[in-house]
């Protein structure tokens, strides 16, 4: 029997765990040379899925040395114009081509469209189908670093791998091996194997893939992929959440509710890393869905631990701002958007918001004005009112505390020497109505004012104090002498 796998299944590991498994021991495998020369495309670069099944085509080589299996290239290696049109299906027309020549072929791909053009040209396809959710999947050989008090791992060749461990207030980086230090090979192995899961896990996805870094998703775990020449050596970090005592949505201020409740309000949460922000904003998402609101969110990546019922999105085509166009168009009650950064996810907010989409962002500040702030000249000054209208500010502490940001017409405090009234974005507290800052234009230039500069005008000078009056004495002066002419 002849078997003739295409890339995907080369790339995700899935034929040589067959054979391994003694599913196709005696077998021919036929490798066409397009697989081998995409392959050779993407390491070149940079991409860890090159480097991955380049990996696998030499675990073949080796299983035919030992006789398990023969393996065989063949076919014609494809033109520079063809690696190019890959993405277009050229590279999977000169693979189908190559299974086409032989009889009694079985030809092994887990890509669905190169599965149904091959039914339709006649070949005897196996479709490898994606694992289903809750389906056993043996560990990966990074989570024998991790154990309940990990939050991450840091590995890099020719140094010690170490671990952060504690809590999200408190935590210590601590060597985890002191001989050998990590290898590239064993690093290299590693990543075969996380590209490979994130291929075949229904929860797995590939976030980032530029040269030389690869972002991965694995569940709650992200994982990121360096090597040269991004870096001066292959690394791999993995992050896993390690979660606050949860929110209890009936101890939400009603200030919040009432917010939340609304199809369209336009709310952010802000707070420095590491205070709680991610915690909220899941328990946020979980109460408007009990609430009976529909939810889904905007990340890259993804990595908010949400109920299924809430669909995640990541950049379409590299760009939030498609997926904004697209969320805009099916209308969802509330969109949850976590970390705004650049340029194109504030204005993708302000779109949303004002589109009349319940908009709920988070963004990373260390006081409630620098959340504020963040807008100020990325968006319209008159517009920052009608597309923020809440501020939920998490401390180091977890600490919440509720904002109020409204537009009104009047003289800054500490500024009352202006001749006129003018605009002021107002940032007040909820709870005490007191005055966070105020934003204002003063002079062709945008003025934040927070509220502990307000009222620091310098007084006017006090008076000079008069000179003291000698009071008066009961002694008889004494006359000067008189003279002669006296």
């Amino acid at each position: 029997m002849i078997l003739v796998p295409d890339t995907s299944v080369v790339i995700d590991g899935r034929i040589t765990s067959m054979i391994q498994e003694g599913e196709y021991n005696g077998y021919t495998i036929i490798i066409p040379e397009a697989v081998v020369a995409e392959l050779e495309s993407q390491a070149n670069q940079g991409r860890e899925i090159g480097f991955s099944g380049l990996i696998e085509l030499q675990q073949l080589s080796d299983m035919a040395g030992k006789g398990i299996i023969e393996l065989q290239y063949v076919g014609k290696r494809p033109s520079l114009e063809q690696v190019k049109l890959a993405s277009g299906g050229e590279i999977d027309a000169l693979i189908r081509n190559v299974a086409l020549e032989y009889d009694d072929v079985k030809f092994i791909t887990s890509d669905i469209v190169q599965a149904e053009v091959a039914k339709a040209k006649g070949l005897d396809v196996l479709y490898l189908k994606p694992p289903q959710p809750g389906e056993f999947s043996p560990p990966l050989s990074i989570d024998q670093f991790f154990d309940e008090t990990t939050i991450s791992v840091h590995l890099k060749e020719r140094v010690k791998p170490t671990a952060r461990k504690g809590n999200i207030e408190r935590s210590d980086l601590v060597t985890l091996r002191e001989n050998p230090p990590l290898s590239e090979y064993e690093l290299r192995q590693m990543a075969q194997e996380i590209l490979e899961r994130a291929k075949r896990d229904p929860d797995g996805f590939v976030e980032v893939e530029r040269k030389g870094v690869t972002v991965v998703q694995i569940g709650s775990m992200r994982i990121a992929i360096v090597r040269r020449p991004f870096s001066d050596g292959m690394a791999i970090t993995a992050f896993r959440p390690v979660l606050r005592e949860q929110y209890d949505p009936k101890s939400l201020a009603p200030e919040i509710k009432k917010h939340l409740l609304q199809k369209s309000s336009g709310i952010l949460i802000a707070g420095p890393p590491g205070s709680g922000k991610t915690t909220l904003a899941q328990n946020i998402a979980a109460f408007l869905m009990e609430s009976g609101h529909q939810v889904c969110t905007m990340e890259n990546p993804r990595d908010l631990q949400v109920p299924d019922s809430v669909t995640q999105f990541s950049t379409l085509d590299g760009s939030m701002k498609k997926t904004g166009e697209v969320l805009i168009l099916t209308r969802p009650d509330h969109v949850i958007f976590d970390e705004i950064r650049v340029e194109e996810d504030f204005e993708v907010y302000t779109d949303m918001r004002l589109a009349g989409v319940g908009t709920i962002g988070i963004v990373h500040s260390r006081t409630p004005c620098d959340a504020l702030q963040r807008f100020i000249n990325r968006i319209d000054f008159s517009t920052l009112a009608n597309a923020v209208d809440t501020l939920i500010f998490v401390d180091e502490n977890a600490e919440l505390s509720v904002y109020r940001i409204s537009l009104v017409v009047g003289k800054p405090s500490g500024m009352q020497d202006l001749s006129k009234n003018c605009p002021i974005i107002r940032l007040s507290r909820c709870a005490d109505d007191a005055t966070a800052c105020e934003v204002f234009c003063y002079e062709g230039q945008t003025i934040v004012l927070p509220a502990e500069m307000q009222g620091a005008a310098p007084a006017p000078a006090p008076a000079p104090a008069p000179a003291p009056v000698p009071a008066p004495s009961h002694k008889k002066e004494q006359q000067p002498p008189c003279s002669k002419e006296d």
